[in-house]
């Protein structure tokens, strides 16, 4: 990457664990999608006394070459696992990777990834 990785965390103390699993995400992507000039990730942990199942909120931006930034935000719909931390984290650069296949899909003329429907 061209700048180094931005890491805004609130609410909760970072730990060296949690850096690792970030910058082992963004080295995967950024070897699936050739360079990243710059990427930006956002933790916010539930409040204080909310902490037990309350999800956290993984936000991820990362700029390529040439293009606009993609944003990865948390999810709308409540999922309960997204009280993990690390399936939060890990579930948000899923998300990403989505998102940089169907943009490179688009920009080769290929229609994006299809979607699965939502069960019921």
């Amino acid at each position: 990457m061209e700048t180094p990785l931005r890491l805004e965390i609130e609410g909760i103390k970072p730990s060296a664990h949690l850096r690792e699993i970030i910058e082992n995400n963004v080295e995967k992507l950024e070897h699936r999608f050739g360079r990243i000039t710059a990427c930006r990730v956002a933790i916010q942990a539930p409040d204080g006394h909310h902490r037990m199942g309350e999800p956290y909120k993984v936000s991820v931006w990362i700029s390529l070459p040439g293009h606009r930034e993609i944003g990865v935000k948390p999810p709308k719909a409540s999922d309960r696992r997204q009280g993990d931390l690390m399936f939060a984290v890990n579930d948000a650069f899923r998300r990403a990777d989505r998102q940089l296949r169907d943009k490179v899909a688009r920009t080769k003329g290929r229609p994006p990834t299809l979607r699965p429907l939502p069960q019921i």
